[in-house]
Order: structure tokens, then sequence, then C-alpha cells
């Protein structure tokens, strides 16, 4: 009996030393993976609107648990090549894929490219405002026909919207009242400055949800006959001056707690 008593505690007390060992292991590796100030890497981010509200998380959580900084530069989807040209210092550029394949089809980016996810469009309003019915396409088109002015603009949800008139027919109606902004951001400073009752704008859901701190209220999605979503991915640019870094973030980006940080923003999974 003592022999087996032993024989046990000896077991124990490998067992322990093992957990001990591994646990010092992960703190190891851990520690690696943060680099020290003198060689954190800043990493410019050029990107499309849309993913802000998960995208912004994703860099702290980034920022925190490997020493690099991220800084972030938004710019609607039309406007990012012309960004890029103007100043070339980014690393990283996130847009819809048409974007990327200009700008890769131009030499500006490498072949490396992780799709972030979709984003669909809905209907803002100010929540002092009359709510539209939006819950069908005929409804929609009614509210269209008698708002007092629409709100979308010239990025990707504006060039969706604008044919989405025209196939409901109301699109020189609407047009008469349409007020159009560059960018998401600015469709909703508009509406906050507004102040007729029956006013509304389009964008995408998770640009609305910016600013529903700020007087603003998500409507809905546009309804399923009509819903159009955006795929945004990332790429790295060209001759990147933080090579290594900007590899770690990419990583980052396409992982699993980075996915569900994009999911708890609004941007589906893109398949």
């Amino acid at each position: 009996m003592r022999n087996e008593l032993a024989a046990m505690a000896t077991v124990r007390g490998e067992l322990i030393l093992m957990r001990i060992r591994l646990g010092l292991a992960a703190i190891g590796l851990v520690a690696a993976s943060i680099v020290s100030p003198a060689n954190a890497a800043d990493i410019r981010v050029l990107s499309a609107g849309a993913v802000e509200r998960g995208l912004g998380p994703v860099a702290a959580d980034f920022e925190r648990s490997t020493g690099h900084h991220v800084q972030v530069e938004y710019a609607a989807a039309p406007a990012i090549a012309a960004r890029l040209a103007a100043d070339p210092g980014f690393d990283i550029v996130i847009a819809p894929p048409a974007v990327l394949d200009a700008l890769a089809g131009a030499g500006r980016l490498g072949a490396e490219r992780v799709t972030i996810g979709k984003v669909g469009i809905g209907v803002a309003v100010r929540t002092s405002a009359r709510t539209p019915d939006i819950a069908s396409v005929d409804a929609l088109k009614r509210e269209l026909s008698s708002a007092d002015a629409v709100v979308f603009n010239r990025a990707s949800t504006g060039l969706y919207v604008e044919k989405m008139l025209v196939t409901l027919g109301v699109a020189e109606s609407v047009n008469a009242r349409a007020v159009r902004v560059d960018d998401g951001a600015a469709v909703m400073r508009r509406l906050l400055a507004g102040s007729a009752s029956r006013e509304f704008g389009f964008g995408a859901m998770t640009e609305i949800a910016l600013f529903e701190d700020q007087g603003l209220r998500l409507v809905g999605p546009l309804p399923a006959a009509l819903q159009n979503t955006t795929t945004y991915a990332a790429s790295t640019v060209q001759n990147a001056a933080v090579k290594d870094a900007v590899a770690t973030l990419m990583l980052r980006l396409q992982d699993t707690q980075a996915r569900a940080a994009f999911a708890r923003a609004g941007i589906e999974p893109a398949r």
C-alpha cells in the first residue's frame, strides 16, 4: 500500500510539474508576441467607413496584444484610389473587391487578400422624426414618393440606391428631393441636422449604428427583395514599409476572435 501511495504521489507531482511547464511556455509565447517599444511598428490602414464599427475594436485588441500601433483612416470607397495616390504611405487597404482589383491591376497592392465580411443597407431617421414604413417594397415606394427629403451618399450605398430608385420607378420624383453627400458619415450628420418630419436616409447598417447614441435610429434593413450587401476585404499595399507587422495584422483580421468582433458589429460573414 505504501508503495502504491508513493507511486501515486510521484505521478501527481509529475503532472503538476508538467502543468507548470506548459503554463510557463504559454506565458513565454505571449511575451514573445509582444514587441518592445523600440521595435513597435506604426501600421497605417486606409479603410471604407462601413467596417469602422468592427475594425476599431479589432485594431485596439491587436495593439494591446502585440505592442504595434494601428492608425486607421476612413474614406468613401470610390475615393480610396485617389486617397492612396495622394498619400502612398498606407500599409493596408480595406475596400470592396472591385476597388482592390483596380488598385492591384495598377500595381499598387500585393497579392494577399483577407475577406472582412459583408454589410447590408438600412434606413435611418432622427429619433424625433416620423418612422417610415419599410416593411415591404410597396410600402417603401410610397414612403419615397411622399418624403420631404431622402438622403444618401455618392459611395457604394448611394450608387446602389440610384439603381433601386430606377427599378422602383420613382427616380425622377425622388431625385428632385434628394440630398446627396460624399460618404456614409455625412449622411448621418445631414439627418441629424435636418428638421423635416418626413425625411429619412439610406446607409450601411454598421454606419447607422455608429450614430445611434447621437440621435439617430435604425428603422431597419431594406426589404429582402431590395436588399444589397457590399463585401469588404483587406489587401496589403505593395512594398509596405513594415512587412512583418502588416503580415501579423492580416493574420489577426481572419482569426476567430476578429470574426466574432466583426459579427457583433453587424458585419456578416461573406460566403
